[in-house]
């Protein structure tokens, strides 16, 4: 008998909220739009694994449990979770951004209005294996091999003590392996910052940048751990699309050339129904529905599941399902409602 596949995803939820404890209160009173529109989609397609980005974190991952137990209410069972203290709303006490005043979400090691704040979750139906985790989220900017470092006039932005605390991820970068039925499997997972937002400097769009590269570096053995030999799967929320968009887009080409990685081109009819004429990427690989207003960058392909070159692919897909379908009611929109998609790559491991 051949191996069964395994359901990978990726998942920005952006359950956005206004101080601690909320997100918690929302899940527990099924009250929420965006939550319970979450809930919805992900018992639908029915992941093995999910990466949720997006999602508050808590010590004892009290958030994130509550959440598994409204998807097992809902047919979709996820006996392991797992959480990491994210950068996002962690205080820095420094002016990060260069606006001269301290305490803003901006200055955040990752924006975040408090503790724990748009953080990142796996839910896992295999055994998550906590001793073996990397956490790579403490790295300094200025000691990534390849950082490029804001400036302004010769002069690093917002100043060199900032540089000097600054960390790379906005959210986090981990390597958290997992047990499944036919071998071990490690999750490259990550959420990056927006390449917008910032000045002449770039900040954001420089730092986007190299928080997509981090994961060329890990695998060419450029860091101070080398990436594990056997299969890995890079995914979450990039924020860069390889086309279209703002930010340095080359970067993400050449994550989706590395020779170790593996781009199965996940689509959906929706998106590619959903197309933005000026663009010049495929709009049935997008996965965020902004619209094209000026104000937003139209549909863009950011969010990725990318199997190392080692897995073979039996499926992929952008749950984005065209209008008329009966699948399409469960895209909830309005006001708080994640404008991403659920990706996901069914895989089968060597």
């Amino acid at each position: 008998m051949g191996q069964t596949p395994l359901r990978v995803a990726t998942y920005d939820v952006d359950f956005f909220r206004k101080g601690p404890g909320i997100l918690l209160r929302d899940i527990l009173r099924e009250s929420s739009d965006d939550a319970n529109a979450a809930l919805g989609v992900i018992a639908h397609v029915n992941p093995d694994i999910l990466l949720l980005t997006g999602i508050d974190y808590d010590l004892s991952n009290v958030t994130v449990r509550a959440f598994a137990d409204a998807l097992a209410g809902g047919g979709a069972d996820y006996p392991h979770v797992f959480a990491a203290l994210p950068n996002s709303g962690m205080a820095s006490g420094l002016d990060l951004n260069g606006d001269g005043r301290l305490g803003s979400a901006r200055d955040a090691q990752g924006y975040g209005r408090y503790a724990g704040a748009n953080g990142m979750a796996v839910l896992s139906r295999y055994p998550i294996q906590d001793a073996g985790f990397r956490d790579f989220s403490d790295l300094l900017w200025k000691d990534f091999p390849q950082a490029d470092l804001p400036q302004i006039d010769g002069a690093p932005f917002p100043s060199q003590t900032a540089q000097d605390s600054q960390r790379l991820s906005t959210t986090g970068h981990w390597d958290l392996p997992i047990t499944t039925p036919d071998g071990l499997l490690h999750l490259f997972a990550y959420s990056a910052t927006p390449p917008v937002f910032d000045g002449p400097e770039d900040m954001n769009g420089k730092r986007s940048a190299d928080e997509t590269r981090f994961w060329g570096a890990y695998l060419d053995g450029a860091l101070a751990r080398p990436a594990p030999s056997g299969p890995f799967v890079i995914l979450g929320n990039s924020n860069l699309d390889p086309v279209d968009g703002d930010g340095i887009k080359g970067v993400m080409q050449t994550l989706l050339d590395h020779p170790r990685v593996f781009d199965p081109h996940p689509s959906s009819l929706g998106g590619k129904a959903a197309s933005d004429p000026s663009h010049l990427g495929d709009p049935a690989l997008d996965t965020a529905d902004w619209p094209g207003d000026g104000s937003s960058p139209g549909n863009l392909r950011v969010d990725y599941v990318l199997p190392s070159s080692d897995i073979t692919v039996v499926g992929s897909g952008v749950f984005w399902p065209q209008e008329g379908t009966p699948e399409a009611a469960l895209l909830a929109e309005g006001e708080g409602i994640t404008r991403h998609r659920l990706v996901w790559v069914d895989i089968t491991l060597p």
